[in-house]
């Protein structure tokens, strides 16, 4: 398409720079684009017939374009041009020919045409600009009406009290027979009443949402005929995805919906972000929005122009770039405040650590930008503590204000479960991993633990295939995680096997169950607790491009295991009943007003285990006896509560001997029992049978199960 516009009409009102993007205001709506070493920027109304009218802002300012165009209001469809120098190799890439997105639209409206269409360069991204306009093959911003100032304060659920639960926004609800099939994969599926009774029933509290920010499929997914379904291909980081609403056009208010919906049934909304890389890819992918307005500005560039790729995605966002810093705190006080969400999890938070792309520092300027917000501090903010380098990896490296996902957390657990280790980490990861968090302040919340999540095999998939299964992808099987520490329990993949489903199920319910009863903050992945697989695919970022919402790694609810979720169910009343299996303290040896240590650990035997005892890599069982004289969460001011006695075995046919010591006996004429409240091998998670053990009892189990008791006096 050539360049056969008018000239662009000039602007009377020069309008403010800030804020940032489309407002409308008296006389039209104000429009501010950073792009700091343009010569022109137009803002370009797009009729529904496809007729462009060009507007030129007139005024910049701290290189910020704005001006107000009259004939703009809500509802205006618009794009944006720069013009400016081609210097690919400084990384300037200026191409008026480019429709570009505005990095602050609030609602965006269509998809992504012919790929050629979209690149900014002739023939190879370092040679001559390209002449071809992008218009009719992108996505336009529509501006939007300001939004109603939010009356409701947000929830700010007590981290101890606080259970994650992570979903997919289009799968979760895709088939669920009790919302109405217009509403199944929406925010709107999202709220309705038979999907927040199922979360309030199972006890989560907080629902981490894949991410909605509206995405873009990356050139490589796209030239294989796949979308990406997750979404980590941002392309506004103030939109929402408009595919999650069930009304075309209607994803602003139909999310603000949702939210108020959970914030009623007392669930938090925590969003997956993506702020490490966006839908651009490398040098040699389209100009969509940033590259074609401060390429320097937005990216982290080598000396010759090229990305610097810690993402694994082709290009990394600056976070030491002002405009960066900037952009990234905006939207998330506009997902805060104007759209009412309670916390936010940092995909491959590493990179905004890391200033030039060198060294971690847990002070970084968007770090502390962050943590030192006013509004953000008062959110629950998550980190992925790696990026896709050796350097990136730093869990346990972040500051105070922060929670991070707990990578050896899950690697321990399902080690363990495997027969592949002992029982001397595993121990650290059931007290909170104090020897990762403990420094700083810190307390045992800010481990998420976690043995799924998006990322990886379902449980289920996890106990049922030694090997990853993702032919689907087109990547021959070269995506996704090799060192997934599963088994298959004898036969890889689906089977009727009665013995081996038995073993699968024995291993599911164990693994969730030391998942909802270890100290720290449990994180679920949606479906695993009724049995929900991805037939062996561990990488399940996309689908085919014409797939169908319900085709998309939906969650099978006609599938569920009720049982299951009973389990799972009853773990977490016995998290959120038992004070001291969710103590916001790290463990530390401390006299209790018993007299005895919070915590002591035991063996098979009932023996506490001491020296080198712990370097027993065969040992498949471990008991943890928490005193609760002295529990330590808000609000217990050394309260007394019962103790509890948490029993995990990972191997076969045993008997374990339930400890006779000072710490849990001392000497009294009223000696404890200890009375069981949960059974992770149960049908539903109830003890078969109720009657209090007396110590050193021999309990009988025929393989992998969790156990809790609490103490009585008799």
């Amino acid at each position: 398409m050539s360049h056969d516009h008018p000239s662009p009409r000039s602007l009377s009102a020069p309008g403010r720079p800030f804020p940032l993007g489309a407002h409308p205001v008296d006389g039209g709506v104000s429009f501010a684009v950073h792009a700091p070493e343009a010569t022109a920027v137009d803002v370009c109304v797009i009729e529904d017939d496809g007729t462009e009218t060009r507007h030129r802002l007139p005024e910049r300012t701290y290189g910020i374009w704005h001006g107000v165009v009259a004939d703009a209001a809500v509802g205006t469809r618009y794009g944006l041009r720069a013009d400016g120098p081609w210097h690919p190799e400084t990384g300037r890439r200026f191409d008026p020919g480019k429709l570009l997105l505005d990095p602050y639209a609030r609602r965006i409206t269509g998809g992504l045409g012919d790929a050629h269409a979209l690149l900014p360069y002739d023939d190879e991204p370092f040679g001559r600009r390209s002449h071809r306009d992008s218009r009719g093959h992108v996505p336009l911003a529509v501006v939007c009406a300001p939004a109603e100032r939010r009356g409701r304060a947000r929830l700010e659920t007590d981290w101890d009290a606080t259970v994650v639960y992570e979903l997919h926004v289009g799968s979760f609800t895709a088939t669920h027979p009790d919302v109405p099939e217009n509403l199944r994969g929406t925010y709107a599926g999202l709220a309705h009443p038979a999907v927040v009774a199922h979360l309030r029933d199972l006890g989560v509290t907080a629902i981490e949402l894949l991410p909605v920010h509206a995405c873009l499929t990356e050139p490589g997914v796209r030239a294989r005929g796949m979308r990406n379904h997750w979404g980590y291909s941002t392309a506004s980081y103030f939109a929402p995805e408009p595919r999650y609403s069930s009304v075309p056009g209607g994803e602003v208010e139909e999310f603000r919906a949702m939210v108020d919906a959970l914030h009623d049934a007392g669930l938090e909304v925590i969003l997956d972000v993506v702020y490490n890389h966006t839908c651009e890819g490398g040098v040699d992918g389209p100009s969509l929005s940033w590259r074609g307005l401060d390429a320097p500005g937005y990216y982290l560039l080598d000396e010759r122009g090229h990305d610097v790729d810690l993402t694994g995605c082709g290009n990394t966002l600056d976070a030491a770039s002002p405009v960066v810093v900037r952009m990234v705190c905006d939207s998330l006080r506009y997902w805060a405040t104007d759209m009412g969400v309670d916390g936010f999890r940092f995909d491959l938070a590493s990179t905004l650590g890391r200033p030039g792309g060198w060294r971690f520092d847990p002070r970084a300027p968007l770090l502390s930008a962050i943590a030192a917000d006013p509004v953000l501090c008062r959110t629950k903010l998550i980190a992925e503590p790696w990026d896709a380098t050796g350097p990136g990896y730093q869990v346990g490296g972040f500051g105070g204000v922060w929670s991070e996902w707990n990578d050896r957390y899950r690697d321990t657990v399902r080690r363990f479960f495997a027969g592949q280790g002992g029982v001397r980490e595993l121990a650290s990861r059931l007290a909170g991993s104090e020897d990762i968090f403990g420094a700083g302040g810190r307390r045992p919340w800010a481990s998420i633990n976690f043995v799924t999540a998006h990322d990886g095999f379902t449980v289920r998939d996890l106990v049922s295939y030694e090997r990853k299964h993702n032919e689907a992808n087109g990547e021959a099987n070269r995506d996704g995680s090799d060192g997934n520490h599963s088994v298959n329990h004898g036969v890889e993949g689906d089977t009727e096997d009665p013995a081996v489903l038995a073993a699968r199920d024995r291993h599911v319910r164990a693994l969730l169950s030391v998942l909802a009863l270890s100290t720290g903050t449990p994180m679920f992945l949606a479906g695993d607790e009724f049995g929900h697989t991805q037939r062996g695919n561990n990488n399940a970022y996309c689908v085919p491009a014409d797939t169908p919402v319900a085709e998309a790694h939906a969650v099978r609810w006609a599938d569920r295991d009720t049982d299951l979720a009973t389990t799972v169910a009853r773990a977490l009343r016995c998290r959120r009943t038992a004070p001291v299996l969710r103590q916001q303290e790290f463990f530390a040896g401390r006299r209790t007003p018993t007299g005895e240590p919070d915590l002591v650990w035991f063996d098979a035997a009932g023996n506490e285990i001491l020296g080198d005892a712990w370097h027993d890599d065969t040992a498949r069982t471990l008991q943890a006896w928490v005193d609760g004289s002295d529990v330590r969460i808000p609000g217990s001011h050394g309260r007394s509560f019962e103790s509890a006695l948490l029993v995990v075995h990972a191997g076969g046919p045993t008997g374990i001997v339930l400890p006779h010591h000072d710490a849990v006996t001392p000497a009294s004429d009223h000696l404890p029992v200890y009375v069981p409240v949960f059974d992770s091998a149960s049908r539903d998670g109830r003890p078969i049978d109720p009657a209090g053990q007396e110590p050193g009892s021999v309990v009988e189990v025929a393989g992998p199960i969790v156990l809790v008791y609490v103490t009585a006096a008799r």
